[in-house]
């Protein structure tokens, strides 16, 4: 097992892969949650959402794990899933049944991408400087995230977004929980971000902010009324609308899981010659989860970023990415007691990992103007527009412009002009 998963190579042991799976799957657990809540919105069965989201995250996550050794966890991307539903199903009108034979369709295109390593070659012909704004603007995004589902960052209608309510316990017990994160960090605690989740959850119940669960098992919600709808509606799919949808669904996701796979990576010190080992195997895991999980009944899967929480306390292999599959299997049984996570609990340590993996933007060639204004609109835009897939387009879009106007075109791959191309389309007509 330690060598399959080649332990000694990357310097992890069995104790620091399973700490890192169990942050991990606290970190993206709430997916199981608030995806069928989500996705019932557009007329979903509720009961059945819940566990095809739980057993699209077990075969992604094992996929990922054995075929290209890589820490991530793999779930229902909540981007997609609020498109599926709040876009495509209630603003379009597109019956649900239809919608998921689009994330069908978008899956299989996936996978033929992923086999024809066409996906693989697009993530490493990404200018490197890109790559570390791409890493470093999830950790931007992350962070916001973990701001946001403390509570301490809230809406205003002034200017957007200001401070929460600094008073409200539920902040308190965020902050509580990150200040005690910080503190084993910097004392070297191994697993302190795994402990600092542990400890705001029992503090959260001690002062009644997190409801002690009632009972411990659950029964396992039928699959019947959502499997295998998608191929009873493909005839469905075959107009200009849908496959508007389809292309967002296949655009999105794509640049989405490429984002987080580089962010990833980089995080892991997995990249070498600005090349991602592996990186067609892990693509073909999301792609091929996406398929399943569609047949099952969720919408479009991808690589979670919550996985950086994993990798922030150890994890290196794709051991981890076993130890998360495992759990959400236990998850499928033990339903109740995921009421105990809580966004307070998670929100340190999506804070505190996003602080981490910003640090790539330091390897960013700023003193290049050409190259910081592409790098500064790809970090910025995507906690602004809280989509990684935008910040990677816009910073795309500007790239080439700015290296041809400084005279610099041959330093441009030939690729690079056809995603201009391609994301300057989906601006326009989507």
């Amino acid at each position: 097992m330690k060598h399959f998963f080649a332990f000694q190579e990357r310097g992890t042991t069995y104790k620091q892969e399973t700490l890192a799976g169990i942050t991990t799957f606290l970190s993206m657990a709430y997916i199981l949650v608030v995806n069928p809540i989500i996705l019932s919105q557009s007329g979903m069965d509720k009961g059945a959402v819940f566990t095809a989201t739980a057993l699209s995250a077990i075969i992604g996550s094992l996929l990922i794990g054995l075929l290209a050794n890589y820490p991530i966890g793999i779930a229902p991307s909540m981007g997609l899933n609020t498109f599926f539903t709040f876009s495509v199903c209630v603003g379009m009108g597109i019956p649900w049944q239809t919608a998921l034979t689009g994330v069908f369709i978008s899956g299989v295109l996936f996978v033929i991408l992923s086999l024809l390593k066409i996906r693989e070659m697009i993530i490493n012909v990404i200018p490197q400087d890109l790559k570390h704004a791409i890493a470093g603007g999830i950790g931007f995004f992350v962070a916001f995230i973990g701001l946001k589902n403390a509570g301490i960052i809230t809406a205003n209608e002034g200017t957007f977004i200001g401070i929460g309510d600094l008073h409200s316990p539920p902040v308190l017990l965020a902050i509580f929980g990150f200040i005690v994160t910080v503190i084993m960090m910097m004392r070297g605690i191994g697993g302190a971000i795994f402990y600092g989740m542990a400890i705001a959850t029992i503090a959260g119940m001690l002062v009644g902010l997190i409801r002690v669960p009632g009972e411990v098992i659950g029964a396992i919600p039928s699959l019947e009324p959502t499997f295998g709808e998608v191929f009873s509606h493909l005839h469905s799919i075959f107009t200009p609308e849908m496959l508007a949808v389809i292309f967002t669904f296949l655009f999105v996701a794509f640049f989405d899981t490429a984002g987080a796979l580089i962010a990833i990576a980089s995080q892991a010190g997995l990249v070498k010659d600005n090349k991602i080992p592996n990186a067609g195997k892990a693509l073909l895991a999301d792609s091929a989860s996406t398929v399943i999980g569609s047949v099952l009944g969720t919408s479009t899967t991808a690589a979670m970023v919550e996985s950086s929480a994993g990798i922030a306390a150890g994890g290196r292999t794709g051991f981890t990415s076993i130890v998360i599959s495992a759990l959400f299997a236990v998850a499928l049984f033990f339903s109740p007691l995921l009421s105990v996570i809580t966004a307070e609990v998670t929100a340190p340590a999506l804070i505190i990992v996003g602080s981490l993996m910003a640090t790539e933007i330091k390897h960013i060639r700023w003193e290049r103007v050409e190259i910081t204004i592409p790098a500064f609109i790809t970090i910025i835009m995507m906690p602004l527009t809280s989509s990684v897939a935008s910040g990677i387009a816009l910073g795309f879009i500007l790239y080439p412009i700015a290296m041809i106007a400084r005279g610099q075109a041959k330093e441009i791959h030939p690729l690079l002009y056809v995603l201009f191309a391609a994301f300057l389309a989906y601006f326009i007509y989507l």
